[in-house]
């Protein structure tokens, strides 16, 4: 079938040594049919994990670093209790006690734990994972690809937008917790102070969250708000940049959020944010600042803060530069990276705990 896309563009790495090892296949969300496909695939697990281990050991490999997928956990801190490496698992959800048992015994056997925000990195700790094993690595993005001055030609024409009404965009997968029914009564009521405005609602169903097409339910939605003609549903778009060129004002009021790379990204493109202070949010987009943030459940303040942003175009613009800055400044890779190395160092003991440390 060829190599997945994250191998390929591992393969464009310089110096980067790769052993693609095959594992033993997953079995959520897979018919029976895969699976055996997928086992008969794998027919050589054992025998390659322990060559993996082999190889492990004779690199002098020092560190496994894998994420909080329940095998690739299980993988990581085999392989370092195997090897004598040390074991990350790196956490990208807010943990909880209901993740299984494999992900949990991943996360429990791990000489240290990497949380994507301080508020995922406190869910580690509040769910017994030793505070001194836990650290903070915040994400980062290649501002590169986030260009503000991109070209948002046709995007208002694809959509039937016309080119002076203001424009909202939200982008995530489409579930409860993204917000968008919030959002969609939300516009319903900032039409009454600002009515031309408009939204562009991007992303695909996720399925297994949400059990079923969230899309269908929220284009009932805005047809009993009286907002259908008002509200886009793009599906799946690969122009985020330009979609966003084209926006006023991001937003996505999802609650107790584990990071938000998109609101990185909204920032990168010099665009304010609208959003939710829960969860990581704000430890990426300030309030104020870069954007605007409300408490979960407070429609008014939703409502506000998007029509204040609409109707303030030095505002968008204030908010906008500062965000894209501060993407430049600290949320880019090379920051990211130093804060990893650092936390490599600390836990192989080469050099003290750093602020990183949760």
């Amino acid at each position: 079938t060829g190599d997945p896309p994250s191998l390929a563009r591992f393969r464009e790495i310089p110096d980067v040594r790769l052993r693609p090892t095959n594992f033993a296949p997953g079995f959520r969300h897979r018919s029976p049919d895969a699976v055996v496909r997928g086992a008969l695939a794998a027919a050589t697990f054992p025998l390659d994990f322990v060559a993996l281990a082999a190889y492990v050991r004779r690199r002098n490999i020092r560190v496994i670093h894998g994420t909080d997928r329940p095998r690739d956990a299980v993988y990581a801190v085999t392989l370092g209790k195997l090897t004598g490496a040390k074991s990350i698992v790196h956490v990208h959800v807010a943990w909880a006690h209901g993740y299984s048992a494999p992900a949990k015994w991943g996360v429990r056997n791990a000489d240290a734990v990497f949380g994507i925000s301080r508020f995922v990195a406190g869910t580690v700790i509040a769910t017994g994972t030793p505070r001194e094993r836990v650290h903070t690595i915040l994400n980062g993005i290649d501002p590169s690809r986030w260009h503000p001055e991109v070209s948002a030609a046709g995007v208002r024409e694809e959509f039937s937008i016309p080119a002076g009404a203001p424009l909202l965009v939200s982008v995530s997968r489409l579930f409860a917790q993204k917000g968008q029914r919030e959002l969609l009564r939300a516009v319903a009521r900032v039409r009454e102070r600002v009515p031309d405005v408009r939204l562009l609602v991007v992303g695909s169903d996720a399925v297994e969250v949400h059990g079923g097409s969230f899309t269908a339910e929220l284009k009932v939605l805005a047809r009993d708000l009286g907002i259908a003609d008002r509200v886009a549903f793009t599906g799946e778009r690969s122009d985020i940049p330009r979609i966003m060129a084209a926006c006023d004002v991001f937003t996505m009021p999802s609650w107790e959020e584990p990071f938000g790379l998109v609101f990185l990204e909204a920032m990168a493109m010099q665009r304010p944010v609208v959003a939710l202070g829960d969860g990581g949010t704000p430890e990426v987009v300030e309030h104020g600042r870069s954007g605007l943030l409300s408490k979960h459940g407070d429609l008014d303040a939703l409502v506000g803060h998007i029509v204040t942003l609409l109707e303030n175009r030095e505002l968008r613009a204030r908010m906008g530069a500062h965000g894209r800055a501060r993407v430049l400044e600290y949320f880019n890779a090379q920051r990211m990276a130093r804060d990893a190395g650092e936390a490599y160092e600390a836990l192989l003991g080469s050099t003290p705990k750093t602020a990183s440390q949760a």
